[in-house]
Parts: structure tokens; C-alpha cells; sequence
């Protein structure tokens, strides 16, 4: 198995973001029973659920592989079921849909609120503090693997390499204490109903549709300003941040697992934005002074545990600018990776 030199089409990019490697079908093959993802329709979802049914298949296993939105967009479920995933509609913060939901004892939890957090705080607390409770409750006789995020941590210092799973949570801003909030509460139903728990704090999963690199990319291409005073970023391609969420079930325990998910290296800014102007054929117009502080993780538990990602930033940096550059389908969902301020 191997991806492409290069990645032209939308068809091409998700089978390469849902391409299972040996420790994949392992890990689907050591699962035992149903798969269940909430909150599936946002910009994970689908390829996460293709690596798992993909490996699954590879492993013989056969499961059902459930994908609970509210799907909005309607289009998306005929993607899903078209890849032989089950859709469920469900608004989850309804009590009597999230409890008429299939049973699985095995669910990820991806419902989360992050833009427009600053206008109406409120939702985002519902969705990241309050969701996790009942869906805790609901599934208290399963394994939930949960997505968090690495705003839950403090800035670090650039030359420290971030910070691991067992240094203390200080959150900017309320998106990032509203994330934290959701690992407490998660972790205190972990603990009461006895339930195996990992959390995964990920920063920042690389799609060519959005992304880190997609967001810098069309700022260079469109003679947009650079600001580099977020000057370091860790980024991860999204089949790894997938995999990475398959193989943490069997690392889910009481309380949650933790675990930092993303690539190893401390990327300059500076770097990646002139790496990407070479590739683009324009000079990246930088402005601001790069800090000494940035949001980073240290992710060697989950290399250590499953292995280094399996496509480099060179690589990712080839495939971004060649995407964008040929006009690829964009989502325009910037990450605002550069607000220093917490304020999404």
C-alpha cells in the first residue's frame, strides 16, 4: 500500500485520508463488537469512519460502523452510506434522540463547538461541557474514545518541544477552557460509572479541503499577510490523527487514557509559509515578530504507541501547494491556528 505521487481529486484525497496500513486492520481486528461515531458529520468524520470499516474489512471483521449527525448536509449521508457506513440523524443534545441512539461498546465522541465561540459562549459550553455528560451517561457500559484538543494547554515555550500529557492544563480563552471542561467531565463519569475512557488532544489535522497549511497557502497565493507571531505549529496529516483514534481503544482505561496526537516536529511559521511560497511561485508577505511562546504538544506517548505518521511535512507541503495552486476544493474553514488571544 502506498499513496499517491500526487493528489488531484476529492475521490483520491479521501481514499489516501482513509487508507488502512497493517497496525490498522490489527486494531480492527482486536476490536470487538459495533463502532459508533458522534457527532460524524464534521471534518473528520467520514474518513474516520472509511479507515475503520476499510480495516475492518481487511481484518475479516464484520461490524456495523454507525455515523450520528445531524447532517445538515444532506449530501453527506449518501458519502457514507455509499462507503457501506449506517447514518442516523440526531440532534444529541436532544435527550430522547441521543437515548433512542444504537447501542455500541464502542462509541467516539467528536461533537465539539469551537468558531464563533466568542459571539455565543453558551452554545460552545453545551456542546463541549454539557454533551459529554449525557453521552457519559448513555454510554456508561462502553469504551469511549473522545476527541479533545491541545488548546487545553498553555502556551509553551518554542525551544521546549510542548508540553506532554502529564503537565498541568492552563487553557486561553473559553474555547480552551470549555475543552477542559469537557475532559473533566468525561474523566468524572469515567470514574463514577467505571467506564474505559481515552481522550485525544489533537492539534492540527492536515486535509488539503482545510488546514493549517491550506489556511497559509491561500493567504500567499491571494498576496495576503502572514502574521508570524504565532511562530511555531505542529500539524499531523489526518490518516494518522484517524489511526490514531482506532488504536486508542485499546489504551482506553479509568480514568481516561490522555494522549497528545500530532506530528513530532515544531514547525516554524516562517518556515512553512516560505517553504509553501516556493512551491506556490509567490514571495509570502510576513509581517509581526515571531514569539518565543506558541500553542504546541508533545505527542512521543503516541508515537511511542503507534508509530510515526506516515507522511512527512515535505510531503504534506508538496501536496497543500499543488492543491491549492490547481484550484482543489476548498471548505473555508480556516483553524485560526495564529489567534493568540483564545478568542474563536
Amino acid at each position: 500500500m502506498s499513496y499517491p505521487e500526487w493528489i488531484e481529486t476529492e475521490e483520491q484525497l479521501e481514499d489516501a485520508l482513509s487508507l488502512p496500513f497493517p497496525a490498522d486492520v490489527e486494531a480492527m481486528e482486536q476490536l470487538d463488537g459495533d463502532l459508533l461515531l458522534l457527532g460524524a458529520g464534521g471534518k473528520m468524520g467520514l474518513t474516520l469512519a472509511m479507515l475503520a470499516k476499510r480495516a475492518s474489512d481487511d481484518a475479516g471483521r464484520r461490524r456495523r460502523i454507525v455515523a450520528v449527525s445531524r447532517f445538515s448536509d444532506q449530501a453527506l449521508i449518501g458519502r457514507f452510506e455509499a462507503a457501506g457506513i449506517e447514518t442516523v440523524q440526531a440532534d444529541l443534545l436532544n435527550r430522547d434522540e441521543l437515548a433512542g441512539l444504537p447501542d455500541s461498546p464502542n462509541v467516539i465522541h467528536m461533537a465539539a463547538r469551537k468558531f464563533g465561540t466568542d459571539g455565543s459562549a453558551a452554545d460552545t459550553w453545551a456542546m463541549n461541557a454539557y454533551l459529554p455528560g449525557m453521552v457519559a451517561e448513555r454510554f456508561a457500559n462502553s469504551r469511549i474514545v473522545g476527541f479533545s484538543t491541545g488548546n487545553v494547554y498553555a502556551f509553551s515555550s518554542v525551544a521546549a518541544g510542548g508540553p506532554t500529557e502529564d503537565e498541568p492544563l492552563a487553557p486561553v480563552g473559553e474555547y480552551g477552557t470549555s475543552a477542559l471542561a469537557r475532559e473533566r467531565i468525561f474523566t468524572f463519569f469515567s470514574q463514577r460509572n467505571s467506564t474505559p475512557m481515552a481522550l485525544l488532544r489533537l492539534n492540527y489535522a492536515i486535509d488539503l479541503r482545510y488546514g493549517v497549511l491550506v489556511d497559509l497557502a491561500q493567504k500567499i497565493i491571494e498576496g495576503q499577510p502572514v502574521d508570524i507571531s504565532m511562530s511555531a505549529v505542529n500539524i499531523i496529516w489526518q490518516r494518522d490523527a484517524n489511526a490514531a483514534c482506532l488504536r486508542a481503544f485499546t489504551d482506553c482505561s479509568v480514568p481516561p487514557f490522555a494522549l497528545n496526537v500530532t506530528g513530532p516536529e515544531t514547525l516554524s511559521v516562517r518556515w512553512l509559509a516560505t517553504e509553501l511560497g516556493k512551491r506556490l511561485g509567490v514571495e509570502p508577505l510576513l509581517v509581526g515578530e515571531p514569539q518565543a511562546t506558541a500553542l504546541l504538544s508533545n505527542a512521543a506517548r503516541c508515537h511511542q504507541r503507534y508509530g510515526y505518521p506516515t507522511v512527512n511535512p515535505l510531503k504534506l507541503l508538496d501536496w497543500a501547494a499543488h492543491w491549492v495552486k490547481r484550484g482543489g476544493v476548498t471548505w473555508a474553514k480556516p483553524t485560526k491556528f495564529l489567534v493568540r488571544d483564545g478568542k474563536f
